[in-house]
């Protein structure tokens, strides 16, 4: 019981985190994203937060949803965290537009299965 309340709380974070990033992007372009240092840091620190977070969850958890890659959410924390000089900016924005709302759908069911 204990370990479902704590993955419960890791995809609040996780979705939480999603919507911060959604929030500050929305009607941004690229161009938006490069040029404003704010943005671009909070964006990143919160994708470092998803990481973290996925890198949480109970094992148990992540072998029971397999259709969330895992090792390449949090990989991509890594990414930002050890080569933070030289992150491509294409990189982070295909995970802000391509990515994440795959990511956002899949917590959110995650979290009604837990509610469960």
């Amino acid at each position: 019981m204990r370990e479902r309340i704590r993955d419960k709380s890791r995809l609040e974070h996780i979705l939480q985190a999603i919507e911060r990033i959604r929030r500050y992007t929305k009607g941004k372009t690229f161009d938006d994203f490069i040029a404003d240092d704010m943005m671009y840091y909070a964006v990143v620190k919160n994708i470092e937060i998803i990481g973290e977070a996925s890198n949480m969850l109970t094992e148990e958890f992540r072998n029971t949803h397999p259709d969330t890659p895992w090792k390449l959410v949090n990989g991509m924390r890594n990414y930002i965290v050890y080569e933070y000089f030289q992150v491509d900016n294409n990189v982070v924005w295909d995970v802000i537009t391509g990515d994440l709302p795959l990511l956002e759908k899949q917590i959110i069911e995650y979290i009604t299965e837990e509610l469960n």
